[in-house]
């Protein structure tokens, strides 16, 4: 109980936030995470690392070498999850494992089915936020690989993007038209 009133005294400064998950049975269960301000209020040097590094590779190698350092990690995440996804024959259990491999590297990840027949993959946190803002080629990457992962039988457009205004990044993915059953 002392633990929970703290955690309402954090949530009226606006360093945490809570979302209530019904279950079956009982009250629902109350899934606290800290909020932007929360997060504000602990030491973390890597946003100024890595627009040092940005900064650097842009200044030693002009756009086209930074271009080409976004290029080499588009190839590597594509390589990572096509070996992740390769067995996956259903569109929507790709994209769930699209959803936890990002998950996984801090973009808090998730999927929801959207009204129109396919999901929408939502991401949450952006992990390298501070990167994309100064080279907004690591969003179109990430737009590219989500594509090639999830293959030719699927349509993926962005629909909601943090560094345009948006409150995060959200992918609607659907069966590519003419494609087979996209069977979850």
């Amino acid at each position: 109980m002392a633990v929970r009133q703290h955690l309402d005294g954090l949530s009226d400064e606006d360093l945490v936030g809570f979302t209530d998950l019904k279950g079956a049975v009982g009250r629902p269960r109350r899934v606290w995470a800290l909020t932007a301000a929360g997060h504000a209020r602990y030491p973390d040097n890597h946003a100024a690392l890595t627009l040092g590094l940005v900064r650097a590779a842009r200044d030693l190698y002009g756009e086209a070498g930074l271009e080409r350092l976004v290029a080499h990690r588009e190839t590597e995440t594509r390589v990572a999850y096509a070996a992740e996804l390769g067995a996956i024959s259903g569109l929507g259990q790709r994209v769930a494992r699209l959803a936890a491999l990002r998950s996984a590297e801090g973009y808090m990840a998730e999927v929801e089915v959207d009204g129109a027949g396919g999901w929408l993959l939502i991401e949450n946190h952006c992990s390298i936020c501070a990167a994309a803002s100064a080279c907004p080629g690591f969003c179109r990457s990430e737009l590219a690989v989500f594509r090639a992962v999830l293959g030719a039988d699927a349509s993926v457009e962005r629909v909601e993007h943090l560094l345009s205004g948006g409150r995060r990044c959200v992918y609607r993915i659907a069966a590519a038209a003419g494609a087979a059953s996209a069977a979850a």
